[in-house]
């Protein structure tokens, strides 16, 4: 039995959430989870269709993107996960999707504004779009950079990482995390819900105005606040 049997299962669980909350296509997207106290995380094999996935098929790597468990190539943007899981610690799990409204954002190279309630739920900014990536970077370690690209704008921005869960990157797709590969499947389906609300109101209203802050700061804080009231705890 492999010592990184819970791992698998817990990675390939996550993986089969995306195509039923319908974040993916065919081989697109995928999900990775790290085991902080063996410095390794689980993720999807490269160009498997999801049909076909099972828990043997995940690959173990430690964030060197060295292989330990598998046989199966790793995804292609394995390089970019190694490189959150570095720098950001209290990470557990990571998702990247093609999910269309999220991509459609990135692919105009825009940030998501925050029109509405929904939005501001789950964080008090604007989603932020990454810019594109210089000639150099593409042409070097490209998913590496990639990493770096998403680690550099939350600096520029100051961006907190455990409160603005999701990026997207320009030309390219969303990327999202969480404390738990749960929260960041979660977190990359609302954020493809909040991309098609903002999508919609920009279409039908293009000067939509930003949401009241009295409004962010009120549906966010009696979520995540320290006087908290929603839900059940």
């Amino acid at each position: 039995m492999s010592q990184y049997q819970d791992l698998k299962k817990a990675c390939y669980d996550a993986n089969m959430q995306l195509p039923k909350l319908g974040l993916v296509l065919f081989t697109f997207g995928n999900a990775s989870v790290v085991d902080r106290e063996q410095q390794v995380f689980a993720i999807k094999p490269s160009g498997v269709p999801y049909e076909l996935l099972k828990p043997e098929d995940i690959v173990i790597l430690d964030f060197a993107n060295n292989v330990l468990e598998g046989k199966k190539r790793p995804s292609s943007d394995t390089k970019t996960h190694a490189v959150l899981y570095s720098h950001w610690e209290h990470i557990g799990g990571i998702v990247h999707t093609h999910s269309t409204y999220a991509t459609a954002w990135a692919q105009a190279q825009l940030d998501i504004p925050i029109l509405g309630t929904t939005h501001a739920d789950h964080l008090t900014v604007d989603i932020p779009c990454a810019p594109p990536m210089e000639d150099a970077m593409i042409a070097g370690d490209y998913e590496h950079q990639t990493g770096w690209q998403i680690l550099n704008e939350f600096q520029r921005r100051g961006l907190s990482p455990s409160e603005v869960e999701m990026v997207l990157l320009a030309n390219h797709a969303p990327f999202t995390w969480g404390k738990t590969v749960d929260k960041a499947v979660y977190n990359s389906a609302v954020l493809e819900e909040v991309a098609r609300m903002a999508y919609l109101s920009c279409t039908l209203r293009p000067e939509v105005p930003r949401l009241k802050d009295a409004l962010i700061r009120k549906h966010y804080e009696r979520k995540h606040g320290v006087n908290s009231y929603y839900g059940q705890s």
